[in-house]
């Protein structure tokens, strides 16, 4: 079986956007609070309050992005950025 490509998974978001409307919401708030969780888990500093700074920015952007009807384009590719950064900031938190 072959990976899909950025390009074919830009292409099904686009044609099926109004389906992937609610999946990204809670797909991108589930990921988003695990890593505020794990970064709050770490304690209070100036680094985890940028961290959780970030992490929220990112959830809270692509849920207003939606909101705001914005170029579809541009909406995957904060999908995508919102959802590596958590996932990375997952990862860094928990190693």
């Amino acid at each position: 079986m072959k990976a899909p490509s950025i390009k074919t998974l830009q292409r099904e978001f686009e044609n099926d956007y109004f389906m992937y409307i609610p999946l990204t919401i809670i797909l991108n708030s589930c990921i988003g609070s695990i890593a505020a969780m794990t970064v709050l888990a770490q304690g209070t500093t100036l680094l985890s309050g940028i961290e959780l700074t970030l992490c929220v920015s990112l959830c809270m952007g692509y849920n207003a992005a939606l909101l705001a009807g914005s170029n579809r384009k541009f909406a995957f590719w904060l999908l995508a950025v919102s959802l590596l950064v958590n996932m990375l900031l997952i990862l860094i938190t928990l190693l």
